[in-house]
């Protein structure tokens, strides 16, 4: 047995003092969250793009500039932006982008509705990037820094017949960002966001051109489309815009933004939008509906500005600004009321359909009830749930870090259980597969003792709003039974809980397939092409073991694929209105036609 290695010495000689852009790179969770390798919408290379690009934003939003240009290059891994605000002042390009704490939107003079007023942003991109250059465009003159990984290596001035403006190329760290792959397909959602957010400002990809007159109502109309059950009912002024219209799904979906960031964790704007909601419905009305009643099936979207938005993190995903909550309520209350007497055709139908999601909600109170009696007689715990110690609903830091696993049965929980981190990760297996859920009604779920105890374990039975868990994993088995149970659990989710999907809290577990190793080493791989590489790098005297399911890879090595360097990808949905659709044709009656599509496309 080796000995064990004696710890250092604690002195001054263990005391350190990092430079500010040192510290990013040494901690770049603390700036940018995780880091990740482009194959997730908020992978650390697209924070970075949107940090520069939240800068071209807030020139438009200050009136300065109505046009902004990102070309990427994805073979080389280049961004580059350019907006035709006002430009950086000259004297201070340097220092804006490498100097800590350093900017112009801390007194709300120079931008007074901005996102990013903690002086970090572009800094983080700049020392998180192999190459970072910017170039500010300013009254006929210019000046140009280039940086790599974060250290000036050039500055240079002039004259210039250019407009106005700030452009900015950068390509992030290979030593920070080993092996990232830029997916356009994420970054073309985020160029549509920006485009509703700020209507009347043209942005272009790679020439493709984003462009939105009616705002919010644009995104609403794009995402719901033929589900919507009346007109959109919009409002827009300076400082509140939004838009809801009630569906035939279940459940609540909502996407709420500050200053033009996606807060999809919500907070008090969101929150208040809810009530107001209500409160106008009931004021119209003349009733006392119960909140859920009246928002099962509503899709909404709200945007605030705010002179000083309080988020929760620097991944500014929740806002809590108390202050703005009874302005938005009695906006949101009033112009409800009087849309609604104004459009008696609309108010007809909305009433309608809240009227019968009482109903529904009455007819499954016993259901509820029967349920709920049999949880407690079976024990006060959710049975097969082994739970971790911190909570999403805890408010604690770790609990935002918080993770629930639904396994394929106890064979793979076995694997997960000695080697998981019990203050973070839970575990919920299954048994067997789930039943399909399509085109069920809600008391579907208060009938099925296995997905009833999921919906508890998660904590969603009537809303994201006590959610237990920041992340909902399914880990299932690479194989044709595990991708089935894998579509029947997104059906589930998809049609009783759509919001834990468009809120980004499902993913799917990634785990090797193969097993490469020599008497020197080991690699695990995902895939075909990652076997073949390290069938090469081994070279002779080396095997290949093939994992059939989760089960088969052993405790002491499932640690390292739940841990740091844990493969998941995150559930995105394109466009709300193609959900019913695809849910159809892949979960439906029609075996006819899917299994033609499955041999056609068969490769």
């Amino acid at each position: 047995m080796a000995e064990k290695k004696a710890p250092a010495e604690y002195d001054e000689k263990q005391i350190q003092t990092l430079d500010p852009l040192e510290h990013i790179r040494k901690r770049p969770g603390m700036y940018i969250g995780r880091l990740g390798n482009g194959s997730n919408q908020n992978d650390g290379i697209y924070v970075l793009l949107k940090e520069v690009l939240d800068n071209c934003i807030d020139e438009f939003i200050m009136n300065h500039g109505n046009k902004i240009d990102l070309k990427i290059d994805t073979e080389a891994g280049t961004f580059y932006t350019r907006d035709y605000g006002r430009g950086i002042p000259l004297g201070a390009v340097v220092d804006c982008v490498s100097k800590m704490n350093t900017g112009g939107k801390y007194d709300g003079n120079a931008f007074e509705f901005s996102v990013g007023l903690n002086g970090v942003g572009t800094k983080a991109v700049n020392a998180l990037s192999a190459h970072f250059r910017v170039k500010s465009f300013r009254d006929g003159k210019f000046k140009e820094a280039c940086f790599e990984e974060g250290v000036l290596v050039s500055e240079n001035d002039g004259k210039t017949d250019e407009e106005n403006g700030t452009e900015v190329e950068f390509s992030p760290s290979r030593e920070i960002f080993p092996k990232y792959k830029i997916d356009l397909g994420f970054i073309d959602r985020r160029m549509w966001g920006y485009a509703y957010l700020n209507r009347g400002l043209s942005l272009y990809l790679n020439g493709q051109k984003f462009y939105s007159r009616n705002g919010l109502r644009d995104f609403i109309e794009k995402e719901i489309n033929d589900e919507k059950l009346y007109d959109i009912i919009y409002h827009r002024d300076d400082r509140l815009e939004f838009g809801f219209c009630h569906t035939g799904n279940y459940g609540e979906n909502y996407y709420s933004y500050v200053n033009g960031q996606y807060t999809n964790d919500g907070g008090t704007h969101q929150q208040a939008f809810r009530e107001g909601i209500l409160k106008g419905v009931n004021d119209y009305a003349g009733k006392n509906f119960d909140g859920s009643d009246v928002r099962d099936g509503l899709f909404g979207a709200v945007a605030v500005k705010v002179k000083e938005p309080i988020f929760e993190s620097q991944t500014k995903n929740k806002l809590g600004n108390t202050e703005i909550r009874s302005e938005v309520v009695n906006k949101v209350k009033a112009f409800v009321t009087d849309f609604l007497h104004k459009n008696k055709n609309v108010a007809d139908r909305l009433l309608e359909k809240v009227t019968l999601n009482e109903k529904m909600r009455k007819n499954i109170t016993d259901l509820k009830k029967l349920a709920k009696d049999k949880q407690k007689k079976v024990s006060f715990k959710i049975p097969k749930l082994r739970d971790c110690k911190h909570h999403l609903n805890d408010k604690s830091t770790l609990g935002e870090e918080s993770m629930i696993f639904i396994t394929e049965g106890d064979s793979a929980t076995g694997s997960m259980i000695s080697c998981r981190d019990v203050l973070t990760q839970a575990l919920f297996p299954l048994r067997g597969k789930p039943k399909n859920s399509h085109n069920m009604k809600r008391e579907f779920v208060y009938k099925n003792e296995e997905l009833y105890f999921m919906m508890k374990a998660i904590n969603i039975e009537d809303s994201l709003d006590d959610l237990r868990y920041a992340k909902v994993i399914i880990a299932t088995d690479a194989d044709q039974d595990g991708l089935h149970i894998r579509n029947l659990l997104l059906t589930y989710f998809l049609t009783f809980f759509e919001g834990l999907v468009t809120n980004g809290h499902l993913y799917i577990l990634e785990t090797p397939i193969y097993r490469v190793r020599n008497k020197k080493e080991t690699v695990y791989c995902y895939d075909e092409e990652e076997k073949d590489e390290a069938v090469a790098k081994l070279g002779r005297g080396h095997e290949i073991t093939r994992f059939k399911g989760l089960g088969e890879i052993s405790p002491n090595e499932f640690g390292q694929f739940i841990g740091e360097d844990m493969r998941i990808i995150q559930v995105n949905i394109e466009k709300m209105s193609d959900i019913p659709h695809v849910l159809d044709f892949f979960m439906g009656s029609n075996t006819g036609d899917r299994k033609q599509f499955i041999m056609d496309n068969l490769a």
